[in-house]
């Protein structure tokens, strides 16, 4: 097979799977709701460590109190 057989070939491939691409459109969705589940999760767990690390600021604070005024 020659170097224009094999483009050839390639070409032919690539534009029938886009011709099938087309046909349905569904197929980029799965990608597109996995990202943005990927981000929401991303931003959940920012959200808990940031609460988490406020909330042991203010119980070290408060220990911190209770053990100064004894």
């Amino acid at each position: 097979m020659s170097e224009i057989q094999v483009v050839i070939f390639l070409i032919e491939t690539f534009r029938s799977r886009l011709a099938e691409a087309r046909l349905e459109p569904e197929r980029g969705d799965v990608a597109e709701k996995l990202v943005l589940v990927a981000v929401f999760v991303a931003l959940a767990i920012a959200v808990g460590v940031i609460i988490t690390k406020a909330v042991t600021g203010d119980a070290n604070h408060i220990s911190n109190l209770i053990t100064a005024s004894q």
